[in-house]
């Protein structure tokens, strides 16, 4: 994991992270906005093929996004190519959980909204955490292998 030791975030050579129309940018895409620091977010983790932050509408005491670098669409457009992709996700989610003091991994929720139940159209894993602290909304949004929502299993 990209760290400098502190409580800064974690920043590799983020020049390595600006990317233009057609590298995996699309210019109407907040979450390509936020991973090329367009717009205000604290980044708890870049590296060349993700990027991790906090969700700005919480379903949990600890709930992360870990976005791919690269602009990919949602999790209907995954193939077997993105299975490494996906497991670099989930490994990021965990490190940032274990950072955060999350050692009880027995008590997360790591996974994709089904199309059309996605805010954004770039693939975003959600990492909750503690799931038993969810409120009943969140339990529901965030349901495991649901209709709308997909779970991944971190282990």
């Amino acid at each position: 994991m990209a760290t400098n030791g502190g409580s800064e975030p974690a920043n590799d050579d983020i020049s390595k992270t600006n990317l233009h129309q057609g590298d995996g940018y699309d210019r109407k895409c907040t979450f390509c906005k936020i991973v090329n620091k367009e717009v205000a977010t604290e980044l708890l983790y870049v590296d060349e093929e993700v990027t991790c932050f906090r969700d700005i509408k919480p379903g949990a005491p600890h709930h992360y996004l870990v976005v791919p670098t690269k602009h990919v669409g949602d999790c209907k457009s995954l193939n077997k190519q993105h299975v490494p992709l996906v497991e670099k996700m989930v490994e990021t989610g965990k490190k940032i959980l274990q950072k955060n003091n999350v050692l009880d991994l027995s008590d997360v929720r790591f996974g994709f909204h089904w199309p059309p139940f996605c805010s954004v159209s770039h693939l975003h894993l959600h990492v909750l955490a503690p799931a038993s602290q969810m409120g009943l909304m969140s339990s529901l949004f965030y349901r495991l292998n649901s209709y709308w929502f997909v779970t991944v299993s971190p282990f």
